[in-house]
């Protein structure tokens, strides 16, 4: 299990968490508020840089908030293991500036508490430049390379996947960059995949999928 951080964040188990979360509203707005600053209101980022949360599932968010928090391996594995609410939650290591520091000021309970909310909201897809053409061969490379987890074109998180549909291409990017230079580790059968598109098309195949995204408003 690893751990480290970037731009994103914030996580839960629907069914343990929304009992958590509704037990005391007052406090999970509170904790919302803090959140809302970057990644916009409902969880729906203004910002290309930082991610949209809305929409997300709770065990992705769990992931990242927790990873975030527990940059020692070991640790993250043992507060995984020991709550229920956790079972299916995967961890892996991120690099960050912010998130790291931010994450760390919460107890697990308020992270469950800020997933719960999020995850409960609907993802408003940013309207963003984007050239065709470009969008036409990313559609293309997503088929082939990425539909299998992220389905229905990326819009889907059933699967507990990151949402790709009309997410910012710069954050995508700045994802990308941190998959393939290390910062940010990922489940093997991505990374298989993620070096398939680079030795097959290079770096201009992850721009052709950020149009291709950016593309997807609906």
């Amino acid at each position: 299990m690893r751990i480290k951080a970037t731009a994103t964040a914030l996580l839960c188990m629907a069914s343990l968490m929304g009992t958590t979360a509704s037990a005391d509203p007052a406090r999970q707005a509170m904790l919302v508020n803090t959140c809302v600053a970057c990644h916009g209101e409902a969880g729906n980022s203004v910002g290309p840089a930082i991610p949209t949360l809305a929409g997300l599932s709770p065990n992705y968010l769990m992931g990242a908030m927790l990873a975030y928090k527990y940059p020692d391996a070991d640790e993250l594995e043992a507060v995984i293991d020991a709550d229920p609410a956790f079972e299916d939650v995967e961890a892996f290591n991120r690099y960050g500036t912010i998130m790291n520091r931010l994450a760390s000021g919460y107890t697990e309970e308020e992270i469950k508490m800020i997933a719960a909310y999020f995850s409960d909201q609907e993802m408003q897809r940013a309207t963003q430049d984007f050239d065709s053409a470009q969008a036409k061969k990313g559609k293309k490379l997503h088929t082939k390379y990425c539909e299998k987890c992220h389905e229905d074109e990326g819009r889907v998180a059933d699967d507990d996947t990151g949402v790709l549909a009309g997410q910012w291409a710069p954050y995508f990017l700045y994802s990308m960059a941190d998959f393939n230079n290390g910062d940010r580790d990922m489940p093997k059968k991505m990374k298989i995949k993620l070096k398939e598109i680079q030795d097959s098309v290079g770096h201009a195949g992850f721009e052709q999928l950020a149009h291709y995204y950016a593309s997807i408003t609906d």
